[in-house]
């Protein structure tokens, strides 16, 4: 069968799919069931194969040219950095993969990309792909994406990569000028390994964008002598808690449960808790939600 013959443990395109017989129509079932996965635009893996780094360098191998760089989101998610938005989950965005001067830039439709100076430090070999390594995957982040979708960006690689902000603001002296160094100098004095979830990192954004003071994260409750509710965000001297509920986390009836129990003892015992979800930052929300931490922390308007 052609199917059984393609579904190895390596990845392949649509063009390899159909020289071993495959139609459209097959390929779009064998997604559907679940047999096989889309990791990239136009490339597929068995789901019996892991979610490793191995098999992420080799699925980007099958579609971008050999003198090519992996930058940008497409680099993020090698290292294991999420940047891409809900909605683009179900297409997947293009690989972003630039060429140094003097190659010819990559003009498939899988790819977005263009020209761009590197330095030889700026690039690693990743199971034969060369990628920019997550200090300057972060940066490049850190200067083009939006604020909050940036800051979550550092976060993740501070987090996964144990980047510092001393590595962060150190490499940064030698971007002066570089369009987006400014948001960027800005991000990194806010960005910690401690956020959890690009969620996290939004909220804290739109805390500093209104000009309320820097929360503490993962701060812990003590009962009785010993740490018992974790919250995301936190004021603790003033007993107040803001908790970003991310669907990925908080789907379930007894996470929900759980979490509605841990909420109602902590504002039987004096905390205000600030519930933040991905629906909550349209403007109007925002200014809902961030009022009531003004509020709860006495701050005047």
């Amino acid at each position: 069968m052609p199917t059984e013959t393609l579904l190895t443990r390596t990845p392949f395109t649509w063009p390899m799919a159909r020289q071993h017989g495959m139609t459209r129509a097959q390929l779009r079932e064998l997604v559907d069931t679940g047999a096989v996965r889309r990791v990239l635009r136009n490339v597929y893996l068995s789901a019996d194969e892991p979610d490793t780094l191995e098999n992420r360098a080799a699925c980007a191998e099958l579609v971008i040219s050999s003198w090519a760089v992996i930058c940008d989101r497409t680099a993020a998610w090698l290292w294991g950095v999420d940047t891409f938005e809900y909605r683009e989950l179900e297409l997947l965005p293009p690989i972003d993969s630039f060429t140094l001067r003097g190659h010819t830039r990559c003009r498939r439709h899988e790819v977005h990309g263009g020209i761009r100076d590197l330095l030889p430090g700026d690039i690693v070999e990743v199971h034969g792909l060369r990628v920019t390594t997550p200090l300057r995957t972060a940066l490049d982040l850190a200067c083009s994406l939006r604020p909050g979708d940036a800051l979550a960006a550092l976060d993740g690689f501070m987090r996964t990569c144990a980047l510092t902000q001393e590595e962060l603001q150190h490499e940064l002296v030698r971007w002066y000028r570089r369009r987006g160094v400014v948001q960027a100098r800005r991000l990194v004095r806010l960005a910690s390994p401690l956020a959890e979830s690009p969620g996290e990192s939004w909220t804290r954004m739109e805390i500093a964008n209104r000009g309320l003071p820097s929360p503490e994260l993962q701060h812990w409750v003590i009962v009785d002598g010993r740490p018992t509710y974790r919250l995301d965000l936190a004021y603790p001297k003033h007993k107040v808690a803001i908790e970003y509920d991310g669907r990925e986390h908080h789907d379930g009836p007894d996470r929900r449960a759980y979490d509605e129990q841990r909420r109602a003892w902590l504002r039987a015992h004096g905390w205000t808790v600030i519930v933040v979800t991905m629906d909550d930052f349209s403007p109007e929300a925002v200014d809902r939600w961030t009022n009531e931490i003004r509020t709860a922390l006495r701050l005047a308007a």
